[in-house]
């Protein structure tokens, strides 16, 4: 059963997301391009880690502006950015990030993603369907 945070989103384009290797992001309101991150996907909820902490990030544009626009399957998907600090939810994540980037190219990045760095940085996309 669909959470309240993917209420509205057609479940289609979860499974989308949960299916996809990466995700393109948009984080803020201001003109950039997207880039390409890996997406988790657990109680149907999406949630995306940051592998860099870098200054001019993503992860750190969303701590600033907590919205942004995700790109997936020929869609443009507004989002509002929520830390998780669930111990629990972080546990799901973790494991659903080990499941899903299991190749041999993968593994190393997934170890890392679980790592105690990448994991502080855990944030749920609450998509939107507003246009």
């Amino acid at each position: 059963m669909p959470t309240k945070a993917s209420r509205g989103v057609a479940s289609d384009l979860v499974a989308v997301i949960r299916d996809a290797r990466r995700l393109d992001i948009r984080a803020g309101s201001q003109p950039h391009r997207f880039i390409g991150i890996w997406a988790v996907v657990t109680a149907h909820r999406v949630f995306v880690r940051s592998w860099s902490l870098k200054p001019r990030s993503w992860y750190r544009t969303l701590l600033i502006e907590p919205h942004g626009v995700v790109r997936i399957a020929g869609r443009e998907v507004p989002f509002r950015a929520v830390r998780t600090r669930s111990e629990r939810l972080k546990a799901a994540v973790d494991r659903a990030y080990l499941e899903k980037y299991n190749k041999p190219g993968e593994v190393t990045y997934a170890r890392d993603m679980v790592r105690a760095r990448s994991r502080l940085t855990t944030t749920e996309l609450v998509l939107s369907e507003r246009r």
